[in-house]
């Protein structure tokens, strides 16, 4: 990957810090609204994608409780179809399943949805039953009551989309810097007055920041609060709570020859199972490993060199401290627990009559990442200092490419941005933030 600058120039007007979906989205969206990017450096301490966004399993979903969440997908997806080709993005549809405890969650999620123009069907009961059949014959129903049907989510490629999203960088000029790491901030009277880094030193007149799991180092040079107090919707609050905490993410993939369609013959929608009442037992074994289910999975694609599945279960939590370094597949402590194998093979036995006996196709390798969450797991983007501006994705980021098309247009001005009021800072300290105080699920 060849990139506009080899050199750090001594300034420039806009600093993006992390080549990821958010640093790459940004970058392309500025430099069209400002007409064209050599204000802008786009730097990297490794290269584009090095991070969270070159080993996402890559699923487009807007399946969240929170519902500013949905308008910011609808704008997401609006940017995967910019250049479907060139991202690598598989417009399947996505299904999510549940129990009967979960029908208004699901109805409240399909009416929302819909709301900002982003197509779904709900499914109840024994309709619910016949819609999952209906694309999978062989879907074995257990206690799910209730379906929802995203016709316009589905999945990318990652080292595709990082690809797109960097020639798209390329194609309006903005320079691209691999290799550099910011290694401090000068920060006087508020304001960063220049960013020091391993090439030298730059100042800017902005500086965005967009490095996922290596964000609360950076909040932390900056000078910002490790923890605070953090008010909810819902009333409660909470003293001193962690600005970050980090979750591992359990995901991998499963050799399968199948092929994995639809009774349509078609490629499937993205399928996520969540069943708080049910136990996850082994059709094979009949032993029980789990007293709920978690499991999400797609056909697999670039990390697969044969056909198989790619999916994931439930992120295990960290807490506020992590080994960022190494990132990725390198780091010992990021890998996916022992019985993660048997766990997802187990669910997709469980649920398709095809799956059954699959654990030995598990394709063992290592794998693994975190994430930075923020205190109620829901993004952070806004201006943390009168020149930074901050896209703290909690973990959210592949699906999200819209993020980046927003900012841009906040940073321009060149039209207002009410897509990005909900997810401003000061939601903590007003008492707005989203979910509970108690809550143990790291996506709301």
């Amino acid at each position: 990957m060849s990139d506009a600058m080899t050199q750090l120039p001594e300034s420039t007007s806009y600093l993006i810090v992390g080549a990821g979906v958010h640093g790459m989205s940004t970058a392309w969206h500025l430099a069209m609204e400002l007409g064209i990017g050599a204000d802008i450096v786009l730097l990297d301490k490794t290269q584009p994608g090095a991070g969270a966004t070159g080993i996402a399993c890559g699923c487009v979903r807007n399946f969240y409780m929170t519902e500013p969440l949905h308008a910011l997908i609808r704008e997401s997806v609006d940017v995967w179809n910019y250049d479907p080709v060139l991202l690598g993005f598989q417009q399947v549809g996505y299904i999510s399943c549940g129990e009967e405890n979960q029908i208004s969650e699901y109805e409240k999620i399909h009416k929302s949805q819909n709301a900002v123009g982003y197509s779904s069907d709900v499914y109840v009961g024994q309709e619910a039953r016949d819609f999952l059949s209906s694309v999978w014959p062989d879907f074995k129903h257990h206690s799910i009551d209730v379906a929802i049907h995203e016709k316009l989510s589905g999945y990318a490629g990652t080292s595709q989309a990082v690809a797109g999203l960097a020639e798209l960088c390329r194609r309006h000029e903005v320079n691209i810097v691999s290799g550099v790491e910011v290694t401090g901030y000068d920060v006087q009277g508020g304001q960063v007055r220049a960013v020091e880094t391993t090439a030298g030193t730059i100042t800017a007149e902005v500086v965005i920041l967009c490095m996922g799991a290596w964000i609360p180092h950076h909040w932390q040079m900056l000078g910002k609060p490790m923890t605070l107090d953090v008010g909810y919707q819902d009333g409660s609050f909470v003293e001193d709570k962690d600005m970050w905490t980090y979750w591992r993410l359990e995901e991998g993939e499963v050799y399968f020859d199948g092929p994995y369609y639809t009774a349509d013959n078609l490629n499937p929608p993205v399928l996520h199972i969540e069943l708080m009442n049910t136990p996850l037992v082994d059709p094979v074994t009949g032993k029980e490993l789990d007293d709920n289910v978690y499991v999400y999975w797609k056909n697999g694609t670039e990390r697969m060199e044969r056909p198989g599945i790619q999916g994931g279960g439930l992120p295990k939590k960290i807490g506020p401290i992590a080994s960022v370094e190494p990132y990725g597949h390198a780091n010992d402590e990021y890998q996916a627990d022992p019985d993660f194998a048997d766990y997802f093979t187990a669910a997709m036995g469980m649920f398709m009559n095809r799956f059954e006996g699959i654990r030995p196709g598990f394709k063992e390798r290592r794998n693994g990442g975190i994430g930075a969450f923020t205190p109620d797991n829901i993004p952070v983007i806004d201006w943390v200092l009168p020149n930074v501006y901050m896209i703290a994705d909690s973990n959210h980021g592949f699906k999200m490419t819209g993020i980046g098309k927003l900012v841009a247009r906040d940073l321009a001005g060149s039209q207002p941005v009410d897509g990005l009021a909900a997810f401003r800072f000061d939601r903590f300290a007003n008492g707005t933030a989203y979910g509970s105080g108690t809550t143990h699920s790291p996506w709301v």
